[in-house]
């Protein structure tokens, strides 16, 4: 065997380093005060991280072609790192509090052991590799769920989120050997060339979009997330919400584009009938919603549907929507987790939305910082949500016309979301209502966040006005999305 092959795997091979030494460091520090410095230490190796995927490296291939990446594909993996390092300023104050701090080491381990198995998921080119990828993303995830070991919540979340996991790798495996026993080969490549129409492959195309559907939580598939959402401490579920789905769906996006081109007609009817249900239901749960952390699983399912929107149209344009979506939803999906986590810290850990009434008199900065992420995720100009949304409209109707079934369809389906989008901005504003308008004789008290809640809310600030001014964002991503 070449080891050398490990050479191509440069973000895996660095995200390796770093687990190792994580765990060197966890297992050398006695005491508290040797492990002050452990969760900056840890930011720096997730920044080096971040600039070593996004350096310009050539497409590379390994094994064989089992492990296959571009520069689209380095791209999504620079903004999950991105994620994954902010996800890691904002634990600090609940990690080193009385019941999680024996855990710090183990929550950083499991952090990059999940990114690990999603940079996996992204570069492979064999169903096998993507199927290994998958599960050492899912396990380490389980992990993350049920940290919060005092909470019946936490264990009852992983719980339904590992058998749930469980059954939809089943029921995807299932499919992908339906793939093999038409094609008998599990290379993206061959089997690409090799499928055809048969009800056998379109019963394994549906089998396999059912089991990642689970991953985006797509509807029907989302039935763990609230649970899961609500059971998780709030940083899991904001590294949950918004990298894991990041992943899965540029995963699931790139396998229908490389694996299954001879049967698009067949996975766009699937995607509209997804998306759809996805944008619908989610809003419609969401109004009904007293938990803000149920309440943002919901948002999440709705943000999933418009992220699968982008797959419906012309090839390039559908992986920068895509991507550019996914980069703005990690800051203002991340801004609102921080607010959330730095609010449950200060308030005997409720997350409760009636908490949040009067929000605005005590503290102003937070609620303002909370109505900026928000007015982002609802659409509203001139944040870099209302871009991100256009640019997946534009991605859903690319290439189509009215003259046949798929493109009356897809403008019907855009036209959909634009009317889930006003929907959305009502129960978006809801939060802001009761921060801003509700009274209560009980207000939140005045608290300061600390400096690592400050620096991640600046940095998902800063993102989600930034990438909606500077072109140059997209039209980077544009120019690495020519080729997947």
């Amino acid at each position: 065997m070449n080891y050398s092959q490990f050479l191509n795997m440069i973000p895996e091979a660095v995200l390796v380093a770093i687990l190792i030494i994580i765990f060197v460091v966890d297992f050398a520090s006695a005491n508290d005060k040797e492990r002050k410095g452990f969760n900056p230490f840890v930011c720096v190796l997730m920044g080096v991280l971040t600039l070593v995927c996004l350096l310009p490296l050539e497409p590379r291939v390994a094994f064989g072609g089992m492990y296959v990446t571009s520069a689209a594909v380095n791209v999504m993996k620079g903004i999950l790192a991105l994620a994954s390092l902010i996800v890691v300023i904002m634990s600090r104050q609940w990690i080193s509090g009385e019941q999680s701090r024996d855990r710090e080491g183990e929550f950083y381990m499991l952090i990059a052991s999940t990114l690990l198995g999603m940079f996996v998921m992204m570069s492979s080119g064999h169903f096998l590799m993507f199927y290994l990828g998958l599960e050492m993303a899912s396990i380490p995830m389980a992990c993350l769920v049920a940290l919060d070991k005092f909470r019946n919540n936490s264990a009852e979340g992983a719980a339904k989120y590992i058998l749930t996991a469980a059954f939809s790798s089943g029921v995807m495996l299932f499919g992908v050997s339906f793939l093999y026993g038409e094609c008998g080969t599990l290379y993206f490549d061959d089997v690409a060339g090799k499928l055809s129409a048969t009800p056998l492959v379109i019963m394994g195309l549906v089998f396999f979009f059912s089991g990642l559907g689970f991953k985006i939580s797509l509807v029907p598939f989302h039935f763990w997330t609230a649970d899961t959402y609500e059971g998780a401490p709030t940083v899991v579920t904001g590294y949950l919400s918004v990298v894991s789905k990041g992943a899965a769906a540029f995963t699931l996006m790139a396998i229908l584009f490389k694996v299954f081109p001879a049967l698009s007609d067949q996975w766009h009817y699937l995607l509209y009938i997804v998306i759809v249900l996805s944008i619908t239901v989610a809003n419609l749960f969401a109004i009904r919603q007293k938990d803000l952390k149920r309440f943002m699983a919901f948002s999440s399912i709705s943000q999933a549907g418009y992220i699968m929107l982008a797959l419906t149209g012309e090839q390039t344009m559908g992986i920068t929507a895509l991507t550019f979506y996914v980069l703005v939803y990690v800051v203002a999906n991340l801004s609102v987790f921080s607010v959330i986590s730095v609010v449950e810290q200060n308030n005997g850990g409720t997350t409760s939305m009636d908490s949040y009434n009067g929000f605005y008199t005590t503290n102003p900065k937070l609620s303002f910082l909370m109505t900026v992420a928000l007015f982002s995720l609802a659409g509203i100009p001139p944040f870099a949500g209302m871009f991100s949304k256009f640019f997946v409209f534009m991605a859903g109707v690319s290439g189509h016309t009215f003259d046949t079934t798929i493109g009356s369809l897809a403008y019907f389906v855009v036209f959909i979301a634009l009317i889930n989008t006003v929907v959305s901005l009502y129960y978006y504003l809801l939060i802001v209502k009761a921060m801003y308008i509700k009274k209560t004789e009980t207000p939140l008290p005045t608290f300061k966040s600390d400096v690592n809640t400050k620096l991640a809310l600046a940095l998902c600030t800063l993102g989600i006005v930034a990438f909606g001014v500077f072109s140059c964002i997209y039209d980077w991503i544009y120019t690495a999305a020519d080729k997947l």
